[in-house]
């Protein structure tokens, strides 16, 4: 490699870098005050406006770059999540996006609701299959509804949790009660009882909010 190109790939590296904390610096903004302006932005990220602009077209796409960033992050995090029983695994779904949205609301509330919700919908893919492949299973074990197609009852619960989010952010809920919320309304959407899904979370430990969380 010669020194020419040694300094180019640094250079790349260096701007890489920079732009992922940039993006890190605009999600810590927004999580304070969603309509965090330019300045703000670049104040938290210790770079002038100029220095931003040398990445970025404007506040506007490096707001939709740090929302997708998080939608791609959140669809990630459910990767790992799996449990025998469909019913467990969907409550388990809601509960790990919860877990990863619950600190930030003001943010999950602007990356869905606001004006950059169709890209985010669309870095929102997977976590979507993933949850259709989950109600696909457990309408095959006859543990979740038939009655309607598993496409739709996923959407329809995506859109519970999304009330459960808007809920929560309205009314500054607990971390513990919308945990427990967001598992409850998703099993019930999905067909459950609300005594039955309240039995199955009580009856299965993996679904309790973990300790130390606000009551």
């Amino acid at each position: 490699m010669t020194p020419s190109s040694r300094t180019k790939r640094t250079q790349r590296a260096d701007a890489a870098f920079n732009r992922e904390a940039i993006i890190a610096a605009t999600a810590s903004a927004l999580a304070t005050n969603p309509d965090a302006s330019i300045d703000d932005i670049a104040s938290a990220a210790g770079l002038s406006r100029r220095a931003l602009y040398g990445h970025f077209s404007g506040r506007d796409e490096l707001v939709e770059q740090t929302l997708i960033r998080g939608a791609e992050r959140l669809a990630a995090s459910v990767s790992a999540v799996t449990h025998p029983d469909a019913r467990v695994e969907l409550a388990l779904l809601g509960a790990s996006l919860w877990a990863e949205v619950e600190h930030t609301r003001a943010i999950a509330h602007l990356a869905i609701r606001g004006p950059h919700r169709v890209r985010v919908s669309e870095a929102l893919a997977p976590l979507r299959t993933r949850l259709e492949s989950t109600i696909k299973r457990g309408v095959h074990d006859r543990d979740i509804r038939t009655d309607i197609l598993p496409t739709t009852l996923a959407r329809l619960v995506e859109g519970a949790a999304l009330t459960v989010l808007d809920e929560a952010t309205r009314t500054r809920m607990s971390r513990q009660r919308g945990h427990r919320l967001i598992v409850l309304t998703s099993l019930s959407t999905a067909g459950m009882s609300w005594r039955a899904a309240d039995e199955l979370v009580e009856t299965h430990s993996v679904l309790h909010v973990s300790a130390g969380a606000n009551s």
